[in-house]
């Protein structure tokens, strides 16, 4: 057995994810069907959570020097001109307040890149084309052009998009209904600019047939126009990814009814995306998993997609390799199906409540109803002189932001979220975000996620709280920090992904330890009788 993690896919699921799991000891390989590299981007934002969970991995500060962290948008409500800003939001608990516009095909470099760094390349023009599993071990036979081979594996991960071979081969069932609505994709350049455009500006024009954007993020030209219209149809659709072809004069057409007042000088790149949600009814299924698109498909409003594809990413990672790192010890126990279903268990329930927001988002972005157009192209001109007031109530754009970003998932009913005794006050509980905070180390201010910006556990001990036991401090995959301006005698664990795992107000060495065998970050011990 050559690996430990096999991941199909190299999108920003499945880069992100062997990032992961080889940060946190596994032996991984990453295959890849595509020949090339570059693609069309059809994800051009970044969340506030999404740079959290990288940050770890030591890629986020390369993510933003390819970003626009302080972006600018000028919204068209009929006659009316609104100018936006998408930073600064008052987010007191990340290092990241904003938005992040940035190409899906930049961010796969970077991810790409710092694994090549570490020794492991993309397999490209290698393809799935089965993948089995037993109780101890998982196997895929893969086709490239080198010939056949049939590679084995503790897991196999489908990252490989809405049509997953994995998702087919594990059988998995699927969830899905079409859009009535998609999206119209094109790189152009524009004959002048628009009307009152900034430079770094994005332009979004809202009618009664849908929204029309347009980003300063063209990879084949200036602009990136994107576009909701009532899809075609037809059969044999290819949900999620770039179909036909769209004539410059129909693009035209949907710049001149949303008002854009400017003429595309040269057509670059164009295509059609028919649109479907959907959810894979198991993440799991034995030693296969499922994660990103193959998991789960939205519609782009929100731009949850690239985003949630990472944040499954950073979930999964360092629980695969915890596993396989325990599986040179010993054979695999109960103890592994409690790590590894708890990744079901939350990201699963996660997507379920993301599905119903993005729906609800694309209702109003793109739905051609009655309601909805009646809002976009009567209602919202005549409200767009409160849209500034609205802007300026900072708490109730901050919680937005709190939503949309998924700052507020918690995993507080997984069996990974462990109370011990007695509880911590007035501290996040088990399963929630850990938010950054102001903190003291050795006499030395900082800040809490730069200084859990690396792979593993980390153990956050008041000022007066005893030593965590043995087991735990000399553990590869634990750090200790003894946070000096918190006062008590209490102690949070938090998880790779930023998550709480276990937390008590006072000594409860059996608790932690039970915990910590849990997550597989110490070596096997009796686990102590816990509640959430």
């Amino acid at each position: 057995m050559t690996v430990d993690v096999l991941v199909v896919g190299a999108g920003p699921t499945g880069l992100a994810l062997a990032l992961a799991a080889h940060d946190h000891g596994a032996r991984v390989r990453i295959v890849e069907r595509r020949p090339k590299p570059f693609r069309p981007s059809r994800a051009l934002i970044l969340h506030p959570r999404t740079l959290e969970v990288l940050r770890p991995l030591g890629v986020t500060d390369a993510v933003l020097e390819r970003s626009d962290t302080a972006p600018a948008a000028a919204l068209r409500l009929g006659s009316r001109v609104v100018d936006t800003s998408l930073a600064g939001f008052e987010l007191p608990g990340t290092a990241y307040p904003h938005l992040s516009l940035v190409r899906q095909t930049d961010v796969e470099d970077v991810l790409a890149r710092a694994l090549a760094d570490r020794g492991v390349r993309v397999e490209r023009s290698t393809e799935l084309i089965t993948a089995r599993h037993s109780d101890q071990n998982a196997s895929a036979v893969l086709r490239s052009p080198r010939g056949t081979e049939e590679a084995h594996c503790l897991f196999v991960v489908g990252c490989d998009g809405p049509d997953s071979t994995v998702r087919a081969r594990a059988g998995i069932g699927w969830r899905s209904r079409p859009y009535a609505a998609e999206v119209v994709l094109a790189d152009i350049d524009l004959a002048r600019a628009v009307d009152h455009a900034r430079p770094s500006g994005a332009q979004v024009f809202a009618g009664r047939d849908g929204l029309v954007f347009l980003f300063p993020l063209g990879e084949q030209a200036t602009w990136r126009l994107l576009a909701t219209r009532v899809a075609g149809g037809g059969a044999g659709r290819d949900f999620g990814q770039p179909g036909p072809v769209v004539p410059q004069a129909e693009l035209q057409r949907l710049l001149d009814e949303a008002g854009a007042r400017t003429r595309i000088e040269r057509l670059a790149w164009s295509a059609r995306v028919p649109l479907r949600c959907g959810l894979a009814r198991q993440f799991r299924r034995g030693r296969l998993f499922l994660a990103g698109d193959a998991a789960h498909n939205y519609s782009p409003a929100t731009g949850q997609g690239m985003n949630a594809g990472i944040q499954d990413a950073a979930n999964l990672g360092w629980k695969l390799a915890f596993a396989a790192v325990r599986a040179t010890q010993r054979p695999a126990t109960s103890l592994d199906d409690v790590l590894l279903d708890s990744y079901e268990e939350e990201r699963r329930a996660a997507a379920h409540r993301r599905l119903l927001l993005t729906h609800a988002a694309f209702w109003a972005e793109a739905s051609t109803g009655r309601i909805p157009s009646w809002l976009r192209g009567v209602a919202a001109p005549h409200t767009a002189p409160l849209v500034p007031i609205l802007l300026k109530r900072r708490r109730l754009v901050a919680e937005a932001v709190h939503v949309v970003s998924q700052l507020r998932v918690n995993y507080r009913h997984s069996s990974l979220s462990v109370q011990g005794t007695p509880v911590l006050r007035g501290a996040p509980r088990p399963g929630d975000r850990v938010p950054d905070a102001a903190v003291s180390l050795e006499g030395v201010p900082g800040r809490l996620h730069r200084l859990m910006a690396g792979p593993g556990v980390f153990l956050l001990v008041q000022r007066d709280a005893d030593p965590p036991p043995p087991e735990a401090v000399t553990s590869a995959q634990v750090t200790v920090l003894r946070l000096e301006n918190s006062p008590g005698r209490g102690l949070v664990a938090v998880r790779p992904d930023g998550h709480v795992g276990f937390q008590c107000g006072a000594a409860d060495p059996a608790g932690l330890l039970g915990w910590l065998t849990l997550a597989g970050a110490v070596a096997s011990h009796p686990v102590a009788s816990t509640g959430r």
